[in-house]
This record gives structure tokens, sequence and C-alpha cells, in this order.
């Protein structure tokens, strides 16, 4: 690619004519033909998938619940693997990269992927599981999971991924949430040269849960507990199975996975996402977003255990016929530049990661990049947080060189898919802006009233009907809670997408933060309250808040303010096992940066901690009025145990 791959139009970057030329997508007429008729349009994009029997109709909207694609038959893994088997039998579908460097990589062709899927998938019906059960799903980054989930896909079971740095706790309620009878997770897994023993805490996790059997993957070879009759090893039930299955024929809005996300109250969420319109988008998100062609090597960097890992770590890129990447480690372990040794190995074409390690790569320096070409790279990818300014020109500059786009992109565990950015052969791409709402998806920036506002004015994000094909079409038995999260604020014809964002003249979107209680640590989003509600579980506490501070690395980091009972415990031990019993009860990826014990919380005289102002202390941002608060006093003591 040439110097002009990438043009600046004042503060706006646009790609040159060669990208252009080669582009999935490059005349800007499709927004103006998917505005026009939304449903139509999605419809002209499910022809190009397969379906045993075409829908009856497009959308039907019964607000605040709609339906893609009614009457329509389909199975997502017939479209993933079977379909890709005419032209990309012997290609790439899965390279897996194992964490320990003298590992070889393990790579599955299409035609090998299916094999191992159809024979999960006797296994799965050999031990009673049927269309509609729930399947648990807690394993790490290797390709037993990928085949798992497309295992439950192929009989019409219903995954239920965890991620699998979550603690015992957090397994237990989801598990509890979903009704699974199985589970299957390993034995253990390597993260930064350590062995994690994942079988221990699946043992704890699966008590108290109707889980009846647990299949382990053999992955690090480590001394396991083993309960005999219950306990089953992946690799003798695959052993003598055939590799033959027939995938089942579901219906359109038949469920096909739940994806538990953070939940206000501190109890997670489980989003329902359903056949039909989840694999529509998947498709047509990866294939114009990512601008796909048939040599690509896709890495996206999430974990299975969220919904980007879902959708464009498996469905998307298999749905396109794209080799997709895996990697079981940290991309800067051993050394900082691991990540670009994989890039240059592989030779990967698109690379797709959050904001939080383009961060940890920028704060190794740039000497690291200077042993690697990197020159393999097309397009850059973000997603999960707030892309500032700063990492971004360094990813632009120093990874892509100047000549790769980069389409950063907004969506949520709800949506499915991605719902806004900029596409690669069009633009424009302009600095801590996500970009355009895809084509076929309708946004608004509304005032608390409900007013649309102009550009640059800051208000509430929301998603205007007909919605995307791949949104969730409830929580897992609560309506109350669907009702409540998203249809409560603007009426039940408006999705509340409970983001702060504003749009510029050229109509890109930028998001300025959460406007409920969820906080974003390295992209995961956690609720406060679930934070909260673990800290509480201590036998010291008798209060605590928590906001999110923030971090140059990780975009936020919980903050900790907890009011204790008297004790003789020192203040530095009762700050450790508050740290603890977070790592207990949700895992070691949201642990506190900093325990503050105070001897008072700020509240309204209702009661309600007013948790902005302690996040203003981390800010720099004016206190403001203190008058509407009971104990105003409380706030200059916490103060000087902030500030000194």
């Amino acid at each position: 690619m040439g110097k002009e791959d990438i043009i600046k139009k004042g503060d706006l970057y646009f790609p040159g004519e060669e990208l252009k030329k080669g582009a999935q997508l490059k005349d800007e007429a499709i927004y103006q033909k998917a505005a026009k008729d939304p449903v139509k349009f999605w419809e002209e994009l499910a022809q190009d998938l397969k379906w045993s029997k075409k829908w009856e109709k497009g959308f039907s909207h019964d607000p605040p619940y709609f339906e893609w694609f009614k009457g329509g038959k389909i199975n997502i893994t017939q479209n993933a693997l079977d379909e890709n088997l005419k032209e990309r039998a012997n290609k790439p579908a899965l390279i897996w990269i194992p964490e320990p460097i003298e590992e070889q990589a393990r790579v599955l062709s299409y035609q090998e992927l299916l094999r191992e899927v159809n024979k999960f998938s006797n296994v799965l019906k050999k031990l009673g599981v049927k269309k509609g059960d729930r399947v648990g799903i807690y394993l790490p980054m290797v390709p037993e999971a990928i085949i798992a989930m497309l295992s439950c896909a192929r009989i019409g079971a219903v995954h239920s991924v965890v991620f699998s740095a979550f603690s015992p706790a957090a397994l237990k309620i989801r598990l509890q949430d979903t009704g699974a009878k199985i589970l299957i997770t390993a034995d253990g897994y390597y993260r930064r040269g350590k062995i994690m023993n994942l079988k221990e805490n699946a043992d704890e996790g699966v008590k108290e849960t109707e889980v009846e059997k647990v299949i382990v993957v053999k992955r690090a070879g480590n001394e396991i507990p083993w309960q005999e009759g219950r306990d089953l090893w992946w690799h003798e039930l695959v052993k003598d199975e055939s590799d033959q299955c027939q995938p089942e024929i579901m219906d359109s809005e038949d469920l096909l996975f739940l994806l538990a996300t953070s939940g206000s109250t501190g109890h997670p969420k489980q989003i329902m996402h359903t056949c039909g319109g989840y694999a529509v988008q998947a498709k047509f998100t990866g294939k114009w977003i990512f601008d796909w062609h048939e040599n690509d090597i896709f890495w996206c960097t999430a974990d299975i255990g969220w919904i980007t890992g879902h959708t464009y770590g498996v469905y998307s890129p298999l749905l396109n016929g794209i080799t997709t990447l895996i990697f079981e480690g940290a991309p800067d372990w051993p050394e900082p530049d691991r990540w670009c040794q994989i890039v240059d190995k592989h030779q990967v074409t698109v690379f797709y990661t959050a904001p939080t390690a383009i961060r940890m790569f920028e704060k190794y320096g740039e000497d690291f990049l200077k042993k690697h070409k990197l020159d393999s790279l097309r397009i850059l990818g973000s997603v999960g947080e707030i892309f500032d300014e700063a990492a971004w020109y360094w990813y632009f500059e120093k990874v892509g060189k100047r000549r790769c786009p980069i389409v950063d992109t907004w969506w949520q565990t709800e949506s499915g898919g991605i719902l806004i950015s900029s596409l690669p052969g069009m633009g424009p791409f302009k600095p801590s802006f996500i970009g355009l709402p895809f084509p076929g998806v309708k946004i608004d920036i509304l005032d608390n009233k409900g007013k649309s506002l102009g550009p640059d004015q800051q208000g509430n994000l929301v998603i205007l009907p007909p919605f995307a094909p791949g949104f969730l079409r409830g929580v897992y038995k609560n309506s109350k809670k669907y009702l409540e999260t998203y249809w409560k604020q603007y009426g039940k014809e408006i999705y509340f997408t409970s983001d702060a964002a504003y749009r510029d003249k050229a109509g890109l979107v930028r998001i300025v933060g959460r406007v409920d209680d969820v906080i974003k640590v390295a992209g995961h989003r956690i609720t406060i309250g679930e934070l909260e509600s673990a800290i509480a579980l201590h036998e010291d506490i008798i209060g605590c808040a928590v906001v999110g501070k923030p971090d140059e690395i990780k975009g936020e980091v919980p903050i900790a303010f907890v009011v204790s009972k008297k004790t003789e415990k020192p203040v530095e031990q009762l700050k450790k096992e508050v740290v603890e019993q977070v790592k207990k009860e949700i895992g070691p990826i949201v642990l506190p940066q900093e325990v503050y014990l105070v001897e008072d919380l700020p509240k309204t005289r209702s009661g309600k901690i007013m948790r902005r102002i302690l996040k203003k202390l981390f800010t720099g941002e004016p206190l403001g009025d203190l008058s509407t608060l009971a104990n105003p006093q409380s706030v200059e003591k916490i103060k000087k145990i902030v500030c000194g």
C-alpha cells in the first residue's frame, strides 16, 4: 500500500483511492438505501444466508417486543461450517495460539472444525441434551471453547458462556439463572506463566445448581479433583464418536445463546439472542466493518466470555469464511511484543482489540515495535470503551504506520453486533469519535425529556425501530427487568442505551460515558451494584460505595469507600480483606485499585449515597452544591483522606 492510503482533510481522515478500490463497500448511497426501508434492507442481506425455509414476515413489532424473519428456518452452524465446505474445506477456519512459546499453534480447517463440532454435538445428544436445553461453558481460550459453542448451536441447545476468570460464586449465579444441567470446563490453563486450576473453581461453582455432568477438557495436565459418575473427560467422550451430525433446523426466533451482563442491583441479567436475526447481523457487520476478503487472517483479542468474543471471535468470521485467530494468553507476556510476534508470524491482516490493550502497548515504549514489520496489517479495530485521542493517534501512527483505517466500534451485549462504526472504504475516521450508524441502524441523541438534540449537544444515545436483527429479545425469565432497564426512560418504542453521547456536524458519534451505574474496567462492564454487593458480604463492613476512577491504561478502575464496624484489625489488613472479598465473589479482573476506610459516606436526606461527589474527587471537577446532603461534613473528611 502506498503513502496516500489515508488522506487527512481538516480533522477528518478518509481512505485513499487504493483503499476505496478494494473495499467491500465504497458507495455512500448504501446509507440512503438502508434508511429508506430498513426492513427491506435487512431482508435483502438475509437472502445471502442459507435458510431451510424462507421467512413469512421481515419485522414484527409489539413494543417493546419484536421479531425478525418470522417463520424462517435456519441453523447458524450450517451457514458457518457446511456452506464453507464447498470452496473452503481445507482453508484454515481457526488458528489457536497457546501461551507457552514452546507449544505449537493448532490449526483447524473448515472441514476439520466441522468434524470436531459434529463429534461433540453427538456427545451432547448422548448425554441427553435436547433442543432448548441450556449448556454452561466455563473455558479458557482453547479451540474446545469454540467447538462447544458451535456444537450447542448445531443441535439447538442454548449455550451460556461464563468468562473463565470469573470466580466460583459468579459462575454459580450464572448457572442457577440458566438452569444448565451440563457444564463444560477444563483442568487448567496458562496465564502469565502460571497454571490456573479452573476445575477447582468449577467444582465450587456447580454446588447448589442443577448441573449433573461436568465435561473436562485436558489442557494443562495439572492435578485436579474428580467426582466419579459426574465428571467426564472431553477427549474420551469424542474419541470414538461419529463425525456426522445433521444440524437441527431452528426457527428464526428460537434462542441461540444467553450471555450475562451486569445488572444495576448487582445481579447479572441473562440477555437472550436468537438464531436468524443474530446470524444476519453478525455476518454483515463483520464483512463490511472489517472489510474482509478471502485471504484475511482476523484476530479479535476478546475472550469468548464476552459478546465481542462471541460475535467477532467466532460467529462472524466463520459466517464469512474467514480465518479467525484466538490466543490463550496475555498479549504482553512473556514479552511486551508477544502480540507483535503473533501478528508477524501468522500474517494477521485485521486486528481488533480494546483501548486498554492499546494504552498498555503504548506504555512499553516504541523500541519493541521497531523489531517487527507489522506490514501484514490492513485494518485496525477498537472496541469496549472510550478510545481517547492520544491512544488513537499512537495506534494509527505507530502500529498502522498511517496506512491502516481505524474502525472504532460501539455496541453492547444487548445489541448482539456493532451498531456504530465508520466503514473502511468510505470513512470518515476521526480521533475519539466512533463513526456513523451502521446502514439500517437508526439512532438519536435525546435530552431527558425526549427532545432530539442537534450537533455538539450532549444527551442520551438511543436506538429507534426497527432495531438491528441481532438485538436482544429480552432478559431470560425476567420481563420486568427487560422493561425497567431498556424501555422505561422514553417508552416502549425507544431503546435507551444508558450511554451519554453527541454528534458532530458530519453526524459522527462520540460516546462520553455511562449515564447509569456501570463502570468499564479494561472494556469489561461491571456494575457498581455487583461490586458493592460483594464488598458488603465482608463481616466487618457496614457500608460501602464504589466509583470508577479514570485510568490511562484500563479506562476506569474501581475505587472503594468502606465504612467498617469497630474492629481491632489493622487498617491495611482490612483493606486487603476487602480486595480479597471482591476477588472471591467476582474475580480478579475488577479488584479495587484503592480501598479507603471512611467514617461515613455522603448521603442525601433520603439515604441515597452521592457517588458522583466521590467520583469528582478524582476528576478534579468542582464538587458542586452539597446542600442536599444530610451529612455534608463527611465530604471534607473523605477529601482529606483521598487528597491528603
